[in-house]
């Protein structure tokens, strides 16, 4: 082995990769192409497991597992709580913490290098079963989630810029998913493995896409995996203008394209697409650019393809080329000396379980308090704790988790704080009332009562979509009774991925707040019980819309428009298109305290001088609008180097400390027609003392902020006023794009 120039670490990894894969025979090459990889003994090149996951903790799933030598890993918080906190530097510690137990994992022989995380759809319609997994229904908020993430998992300390970036070393690799329009599981008979997206160009490109463009330019992630669906007709891991025309050749990725978990046999077996054989599926997919398959298609047709002349074997030596570039870059051929010395000891530390308990606190969101919240530990003796995830573990930790450190339920936590009484009143489904009175009896006997209901992955999950926004079974009921007898204040807590609509619990005086805490993780109940009784002044806020139960009687699930149709009554979906009545709307949550924010400082005009080359474009405006002389220019046309730049004091005028989330969203200009009606451009947490202020400080690239995708498909940059949104509060500026010829 010391002649094989693969071996020579002093050579580039390209040079290396190039030589492995020439030494290799046909039928060689083709066993190293399914997630499971072979390995080629003769070479001494060991079999390789591509399949772990690390959504939010190392899951046991395929390359990674738990046993006695490593019987857990940190199991954070599911991501829509995460996103919940709008806090990037928590995003990438808890990627760093991910990947340094991974690594540990890894030293113990239980777990790979590569990980297929995170999950970044965007959550399209409520009732998808997934939204626990992913950052929410904004294209930006998910794509700085997935940035951000995948930097903490990937990058290793120091060599973080450096210029050849298919050198780059790795930490672990991630991976950005489902590529591309996925959000279906399975609704009313319609699957995911059946289900063809009819995508505009407009949509794709400015919400499906624009987060795994983040992912891969901003985030250098070094994977992308593509899903099962159909996108416009096409299998997305058949479609070489997203694979290798956008993701490889227009974004740059650095790394390889792997399928979604059998994928391919999805394409002819479900799909029956172009009614492909077995070789033709692989040899499509394979010129399209899809490097590696979760499954065995590729090692078992491949060779056949080949010698039926449908696929050339340079195909197959650059999809090898990518995929041991990656593992060079790992130190899966060399070792990684800065990673090789960890072990048991650096898995669920006292820092790590600490770090989850307070991702878990930053996203609970505050939905409603009536001057009851925080608790007082001095006047609250007796607390009864009922509901369904009252005594909760496993759902806590959402789907994609592996075995937690420990767990800490709701009970445990309030047990800190007071002499518990706890009642279940009825499972999360809910069939059967009659633990309903037990629970409404121990409401009678306690101080407060803190009710956790919500849903589970028996009603939301991978492969299975809710019909309805409402509690199960008679959970609402349970909710109800308790509250109507209840001898001291009652404190509704939500356990959820998708919103839900309580809108009966908003409107019941009795109830005196409510707290969503999604899937808060191993640490989630001490997380809840520390925000109820004041330890930690709540900030979250919610990364998707809570829609009303009629919502999802206006539109079908399978219709992907996101923009209203006034003929057909189509409400549009999301924060940017819907704009109709809500339970509670995206960026809601409520603090302990009160803050109000002043603009200090804003640049209030961009002037763009024109050249020759550059066209002013036409823009559709709403009938009698004002349409300026030069509506639009195109962005890939202009430099795009001026920057919105402005300021805000955030004052703290309440009586606690606490962190405010600062959103801001940018407005088009007036008249222009089939636009968001807002759109997140930046967000900022801040800690503020009570009494005290602090300024904090936006700098964002103009076409980034305030560009738009038409009906064309064009990314333009409109001329006129537009409105710089800061918050909730009501404040706002304009911004004036001036094109001068």
């Amino acid at each position: 082995m010391s002649k094989f120039l693969f071996c020579d670490s002093s050579l580039s990894y390209s040079t290396r990769v190039k030589d492995l894969v020439r030494r290799m025979t046909l039928a060689e090459k083709v066993r190293q192409l399914g997630n499971k990889a072979y390995g080629v003994p003769r070479l001494g090149l060991p079999k390789y497991e591509w399949w772990s996951e690390a959504l939010h903790g190392v899951a046991n799933v395929r390359g990674a597992f738990f046993d006695d030598v490593v019987p857990g890993a940190t199991s954070f918080p599911t991501v829509i709580l995460l996103a919940a906190s709008f806090n990037e530097s928590l995003w990438k510690n808890i990627g760093q913490v991910v990947s340094t137990e991974a690594r540990a994992m890894y030293n113990l022989g239980h777990a790979g290098l590569t990980f297929w995380s995170p999950n970044i759809n965007v959550v399209r319609d409520p009732r998808w079963g997934r939204a626990l997994e992913t950052p929410g229904e904004d294209p930006f908020v998910a794509g700085r989630y997935a940035v951000n993430y995948v930097r903490g998992l990937q990058d290793v300390e120091e060599a973080e810029s450096m210029s050849n970036l298919d050198e780059r070393p790795l930490k672990v690799s991630a991976c950005c998913k489902h590529y591309a329009a996925y959000d279906v599981e399975k609704w009313l008979g319609v699957d995911r493995f059946h289900f063809d997206a009819r995508v505009t160009e407009q949509d794709m490109l400015e919400t499906f896409l624009k987060p795994f463009e983040m992912c891969v330019r901003d985030g250098d992630v070094s994977s992308v995996m593509c899903s099962y669906n159909r996108a416009n007709g096409i299998p997305t891991c058949a479609d070489s203008k997203i694979l290798k025309d956008t993701i490889r050749g227009e974004w740059n990725l650095h790394g390889y394209i792997v399928s979604d978990c059998d994928s391919i046999k999805v394409m002819v077996d479900n799909h029956k697409y172009l009614h492909d054989t077995k070789e033709d599926a692989v040899a499509r997919t394979l010129k399209a650019g899809l490097d590696l398959d979760c499954g065995e298609f590729y090692p078992n047709f491949t060779a056949n393809a080949v010698e039926q002349g449908k696929v050339q074997v340079k195909d197959i030596d650059t999809a090898l080329e990518y995929l041991y570039i990656v593992l060079m870059r790992l130190g899966y051929f060399d070792g990684n000396r800065a990673y090789d010395k960890l072990g048991k000891d650096d898995i669920c530390t006292d820092g790590n379980l600490e770090l989850a308990a307070q991702a878990a606190r930053e996203g609970i969101v505050l939905l409603k308090n009536n001057n009851t919240l925080p608790l007082s530990i001095n006047k609250i003796r007796k607390i009864a704790v009922v509901g369904p995830h009252a005594n909760a573990t496993a759902p806590m930790i959402g789907n994609y988790a592996g075995i937690p450190c420990r767990y800490v339920t709701a009970i445990e936590g309030f047990s800190k704080y007071a002499k518990v009484i706890y009642r279940i009143g009825c499972d999360v489904t809910c069939k059967n009332e009659s633990l309903i009175w037990p629970a409404v009896r121990a409401a009678k006997e306690a101080d407060a009562t803190i009710i956790v209901a919500g849903l589970d992955l028996s009603v939301e999950a991978e492969g299975l979509d809710r019909e309805d926004l409402l509690l199960p079974g008679y959970q609402t009921q349970l909710i109800q009774q308790v509250a109507e007898t209840s001898r001291g204040p009652v404190i509704l807590v939500i356990m959820s991925g998708g919103g839900v609509d309580i809108s009966f619990a908003e409107n019941n005086p009795k109830i005196k707040a409510i707290l969503w805490a999604s899937y808060p993780g191993q640490e989630g109940g001490r997380a809840i019980a520390d925000v109820i009784f004041g330890k930690h002044n709540p900030g979250g806020r919610l990364p998707l819309t809570w829609y009303k139960a009629n919502y999802v009687d206006m539109l079908p699930m399978t219709s992907m428009s996101l923009r209203p149709v006034i003929d057909t009554g189509f409400p549009g979906r999301t924060y940017k298109f819907y704009s109709g009545s809500v339970v509670y709307p995206f960026g809601h949550g409520l603090s302990y305290t009160i803050f109000e924010y002043m603009l200090t400082h804003a640049r209030p005009s961009i002037d763009i001088k024109l050249d020759k080359f550059q066209h002013c474009q036409s823009l559709r405006y709403n009938e009698a609008s004002y349409i300026p002389a030069c509506p639009a220019i195109l962005i890939d046309d202009l430099k795009c180097d001026q920057d919105l730049e402005f300021e805000v004091e955030v004052v703290n005028v309440g009586k606690m400390d606490g962190t405010e989330v600062v959103i801001v969203y940018s407005q088009p200009p007036s008249g222009v027609a089939r636009t968001h009606i807002k759109q997140v451009i930046g967000f900022k947490t801040v800690f503020v003392k009570a009494g005290d202020k602090s300024k904090v400080n936006f700098r964002i690239n103009a076409c980034a902020a305030l560009g738009l995708v038409d009906d064309r498909g064009y990314k333009l940059l409109p001329s006129g006023t537009h409105s710089i949104i800061i918050g909730d509060r009501g404040l706002s500026f304009p911004v004036v794009i001036n094109y001068d010829d």
